[in-house]
């Protein structure tokens, strides 16, 4: 599943179906022929499109693309975004990270740095336990560690900030 978000403004559910897709829950039926490899040409409800890609970043999901001289610009989120979106991890890709908030309620079982540390991303950070799972939150960006404001042992709520950068 894929939500779609055009020019900013409309959202859209996608979803593959057998040889149809699911938009917003409704099955479509739609005809598409690559044409080269950024051109195609759809026929969707007796209507006739042709697009084209002008610009396709495949690691941010987005995309510029051209349909019948008309340009949109595309953001896609398949279902590690959106899970990342609702454990409030999504905005931990930003070049600047000046903190981390706990993603979840649970309880810091080991806290692997100190104050000071140079980090690089993907460092392991802490382990929070929640619901038996052991969780290990690593760094979104290379940081250096200013404040850390848990120990092993403390219960977090989720949201609570737990280490400044």
């Amino acid at each position: 599943m894929y939500q779609v978000k055009i020019n900013g403004k409309y959202n859209y559910e996608v979803d593959k179906n057998g040889d149809g897709l699911l938009v917003d829950g409704e099955n479509t039926v739609t005809d598409i022929a690559q044409i080269s490899a950024a051109q195609w040409h759809i026929i969707n409800n007796l209507n006739s499109y042709n697009v084209e890609v002008i610009t396709f970043d495949h690691s941010q999901k987005t995309a510029e693309i051209k349909v019948n001289n008309n340009t949109y610009t595309v953001i896609a989120k398949d279902q590690f975004d959106i899970l990342l979106d609702k454990l409030g991890l999504s905005s931990l890709n930003a070049a600047k990270v000046s903190e981390i908030k706990a993603p979840m309620p649970g309880m810091v079982l080991k806290v692997f740095v100190t104050e000071g540390m140079e980090i690089k991303k993907g460092d392991n950070l802490f382990v929070l336990e929640d619901m038996k799972m052991e969780n290990i939150i690593k760094a979104p960006a290379d940081v250096i560690v200013k404040t850390v404001k848990i120990k092993p042992g403390d219960k977090v709520e989720k949201g609570q900030v737990l280490m400044m950068f």
